[in-house]
């Protein structure tokens, strides 16, 4: 028996002291509720466990975010059944004023309204908003860049990259002109032969120096009518009236709508009633003075774009100064070659040549990515290609752009316009847990200009008809608008609902690794309790056992 070393009793100790140590551990984990509580515990696990972590946390957050995309696309779509029920609203009254029981002052006050709707969807466009990011002025849409062309829209089947093609005609208006120009002199006799009343009016215009000034022509015109009454057989009456203005009276009509002159108007009234007919009649003319000759054109470009003027007569006309005498022809002939007291033309569309494959249509190299199967159409300046695949791109060719054409310093266009469509723009929602998890979302423009009812007029002549047709292409566009955002919010639903399940699983997959299983730590904690017991009760016998030395002294 020793009693300088109680081995029994260190023995004992260091057992004891081990199992406290691992009563400590057990503790803590039913404490924390952690299997994992330090490094130490679980180095790899615990390495696997703070990654798990972070993407769950990530996760969420990307759960959140496509909330907030929905939200986004809500607050879009809100503001876009409101402009479908304006265009509706609209169409309604192109319909209305297209009823020939209305007049003039009428379709003016449907016009009114039409003007205010136009005015609060722009309104709508601009200021639309979630968050201060304006949803509705093209601000969210992909940006493409380009030369002499206007309202650029692309789908989303455009891949970004560079675009040419060449534009060899550009779109003209259908178009009449006097053909009075610089010094000019008329005199003619009209002669109207009645049964029992003979009239004859000798027209004649003064000389007038500079450029040619249609309100001049028709001032300095000097005219006499002479009426000779024939119904009492023994005595002709004869009645001379004279006087400066227009020569004779007449009538016209411009794309149908009337007015008409009376015989001595003064230039700047029969301009101004010229001016009006144009306005009513979906045209447009040029200045009073221009050196070339008063000039009428449709109000619209294109072969659709039709200009019909029709005289009371070809005298009337000729008085106006529109001829004919086999220069420059203004009046319509028939087969006869007869002139007829009318002009009817048509406007021409643009006409361009598109760069496919790389190749211009030389068979040279370009940078252009037009494919082979791709085709345009136009409607006057505007074009749209399309393709195979979902593509379309639509454009408004600037105003007289073409190949050979002079640039204000005199130099040649080439008639190139070359697009580059980039993936700039779109908005970009983070909807995964890492970097590139990303769903990319295009809000196109919705104001009137990139619908092309901008221009909606049920005053002019024909001018219902065109809205009907313009407002009806509108509407298409914003239900395609629409379309695309409730393709979003529900791929969005979507992808939140797979979030909040991945996010699940991996929760569940970190708590098996570093979450404590209760039922099995409490067996090891009593196990341990019970260990720690019996460990201090043999410490204590331990430390008896010296004790017994004494009894070999005695």
């Amino acid at each position: 028996m020793r009693i300088n070393n109680n081995m029994s009793a260190v023995i004992t100790n260091n057992k004891l002291l081990g199992t406290e140590g691992s009563l400590s551990d057990v503790m803590e984990k039913l404490s924390s509720g952690f299997n994992i509580n330090h490094a130490s515990d679980n180095p790899s696990g615990i390495a696997i466990a703070g990654k798990m972590q972070a993407q769950i946390d990530g996760l969420d957050q990307a759960s959140t975010n496509g909330s907030d995309g929905i939200s986004v696309l809500q607050t879009a779509e809100g503001a876009l059944n409101e402009v479908t029920d304006m265009i509706q609203r609209m169409r309604e009254l192109s319909i209305q004023a297209a009823n020939g029981t209305n007049s003039d002052e009428e379709r003016e006050a449907i016009q009114k309204e039409i003007e205010s709707l136009l005015s609060e969807i722009d309104r709508v466009s601009q200021t639309t908003e979630f968050n201060k990011i304006n949803l509705l002025d093209g601000s969210l849409d992909c940006r493409t860049y380009a030369n002499n062309v206007t309202r650029i829209a692309t789908s989303n089947g455009v891949p970004a990259g560079i675009y040419q093609l060449r534009v060899d005609k550009a779109a003209e208006r259908a178009v009449s002109s006097t053909s009075l120009t610089g010094e000019y002199e008329f005199d003619e006799v009209f002669d109207n032969t009645y049964t029992e009343v003979k009239t004859t009016t000798h027209v004649k215009t003064g000389t007038f120096s500079g450029g040619f000034n249609f309100k001049e022509f028709i001032d300095t015109t000097r005219w006499v009518t002479t009426e000779e009454d024939y119904s009492d057989p023994e005595k002709i009456v004869t009645k001379t009236t004279e006087g400066d203005g227009l020569g004779i009276s007449g009538s016209l009509s411009i794309n149908g709508y009337p007015v008409t002159f009376t015989q001595g108007s003064s230039g700047e009234t029969v301009y101004g009633m010229l001016r009006q007919a144009c306005e009513k009649g979906g045209a447009v003319i040029t200045d009073f003075d221009d050196p070339e000759g008063i000039k009428i054109s449709s109000y619209k470009y294109g072969a659709d774009a039709e200009l019909k003027i029709e005289f009371s007569s070809v005298e009337f006309a000729r008085a106006l100064g529109f001829y004919n005498d086999g220069g420059d022809e203004v009046l319509d002939k028939d087969e006869a070659g007869t002139v007829l007291p009318r002009i009817a033309d048509a406007g021409e569309d643009a006409v361009i040549v598109l760069y496919q494959n790389n190749k211009d249509d030389a068979g040279n190299d370009v940078e252009s990515l037009f494919g082979a199967q791709a085709t345009y159409k136009t409607d006057g300046r505007r074009v749209i290609v399309s393709d195979t695949k979902g593509f379309e791109m639509s454009f408004l060719l600037d105003d007289g752009f073409q190949k050979d054409a002079l640039d204000p310093a005199g130099n040649p266009y080439d008639g190139l316009v070359t697009f580059n469509v980039t993936d700039i723009g779109s908005m970009a929602l983070q909807v995964g847990a890492n970097e590139g998890q990303s769903m990319k979302v295009r809000i196109a423009s919705v104001s009137t200009e990139f619908m092309y009812i901008d221009d909606v007029d049920v005053t002019r002549a024909e001018g219902p008809e065109d809205a009907m047709d313009a407002l009806e292409e509108a509407l298409s566009y914003v239900t395609s608008v629409r379309s695309q955002l409730g393709a979003y919010e529900n791929r969005l639903e979507h992808t939140t609902k797979s979030l909040d399940a991945t996010e699940e699983n991996m929760t569940s997959a970190i708590s098996r690794i570093e979450d404590a299983d209760m039922a099995t730590t409490m067996v090891e904690y009593t196990k341990l309790n019970v260990l720690e017991q019996a460990g201090v009760s043999a410490l204590a016998q331990a430390n008896e056992l010296p004790q017994l030395a004494l009894q070999l002294l005695q």
